[in-house]
């Protein structure tokens, strides 16, 4: 089997997305009321055009997804387990753990200063930024896993299962880890946010490429489908994502440029955050588990990335749009792209350490007999 050849926008994907994310602060920074006005269009704190972008960036991936698979996805528990295991036993704590440590302790001195939240009390803007990388450990991420997932070679319809598990289980446990972790009584859950977020970003797409796909099949056949339609469809995923990062980042580019140093050292931890808990899920307990590549690869990725919507619509509900809890899940969003990127050529480089290891990545076909046992 030949090895699909990438595209321009595929190839040099880590570039057009730096430049997007420059783009994006730049015009945030010259024509701040372009965005503000943008911005301003969303229901719940969702950004409809951010949303119109994500349903042009999910729709060409799920209607590629053969829902026999996501059938037969749902019926292996062990890298669901994994996934639930990751996310709500591992990656809370171990978030405010590095976040303590690297701004509560090591970059203290760097942070100086108190605000005045929305509850009207003073407090230390380490500790604002500390539970704003909280409130991002307990929001996985949901839709744009899929488009990891994808550009991985994962298995897209185990992702989809994992996706719709991860955000019924966010409605149910993200208010009591948050309400622990904070240290609060009674922590507000934007639950219109959730919802809402979850329907435009997973379910829009998923019902669009459900339908499209029997209509298409059972009108012009799956060979055309497979060879004329798709082959449309591949770029504007990825049109799609650069888009939304123009989006994001000329919302929020002022807010980056206001701070440069404070990004820093709010990024270091949670860049060490991701790093740890992929490592955690895709060279340890995946193969713990002897899951296949296809499984492993989104498996860990779910858990490293973050909703960093719903993170950033709880921390503006808790302590205001320009707290500095708000700022802390600003930089997730920066970083989360380039990082997830580097997790997604990690993944298919080490490819070959799963025993079943997927057979359109050449990785895994030089370094494996079909028994999977290295051969030099």
């Amino acid at each position: 089997m030949m090895e699909k050849k990438l595209s321009v926008f595929e190839k040099y994907l880590t570039i057009w997305v730096l430049f997007c994310i420059v783009a994006g602060i730049f015009l945030g920074k010259i024509a701040p009321k372009i965005a503000v006005k943008l911005d301003s269009f969303s229901i719940y704190n969702v950004s409809i055009p951010i949303a119109v972008c994500l349903f042009f960036m999910m729709y060409p991936i799920m209607v590629k997804i053969d829902f026999a698979e996501v059938v037969k996805a749902a019926k292996t528990p062990k890298p669901v387990a994994l996934t639930l295991f990751i996310n709500w036993a591992i990656k809370p704590f171990t978030m405010y753990l590095i976040a303590s440590f690297f701004l509560g302790f090591l970059f203290k001195g760097f942070l100086p200063g108190t605000e005045v939240i929305k509850t009207g009390q003073e407090v230390e803007l380490w500790r604002s930024y500390i539970s704003g990388a909280i409130l991002l450990g307990i929001a996985p991420c949901t839709a744009m896993v899929l488009m990891w997932s994808y550009l991985a070679k994962g298995n897209d319809g185990l992702t989809l299962v994992m996706v719709a598990i991860n955000s019924l289980t966010m409605l149910i446990l993200y208010a009591p880890l948050g309400s622990f972790l904070l240290g609060v009584n009674a922590m507000p859950i934007p639950w219109q946010t959730i919802l809402l977020s979850v329907t435009i970003y997973v379910a829009l797409p998923l019902l669009a490429g459900y339908l499209s796909r029997r209509w298409i099949i059972k009108y012009r056949g799956l060979e055309w489908f497979n060879t004329k339609f798709l082959h449309r469809l591949t770029p504007i995923s990825i049109v799609a994502l650069l888009a939304t990062l123009v989006l994001l980042f000329s919302f929020k580019g002022a807010i980056i440029m206001s701070y440069p140093l404070t990004i820093l050292w709010i990024a270091i931890p949670l860049f060490i955050q991701t790093i740890f808990i992929f490592s955690l899920g895709y060279f340890v307990l995946a193969r713990l588990l002897k899951l296949s590549y296809h499984d492993a690869a989104p498996s860990a990725m779910i858990g490293a990335s973050n909703h960093f919507e719903v993170a950033i619509a709880t921390a503006t509900m808790l302590f205001g749009l320009s707290s500095g809890a708000a700022l802390a899940t600003v930089v997730g969003v920066l970083i989360e792209v380039p990082a997830m990127l580097m997790l997604v050529s990690i993944c298919k480089r080490y490819c070959y350490l799963f025993d079943e290891c997927h057979l359109e990545l050449p990785q895994c076909r030089s370094k494996y007999t079909p028994r999977g046992v290295i051969v030099e």
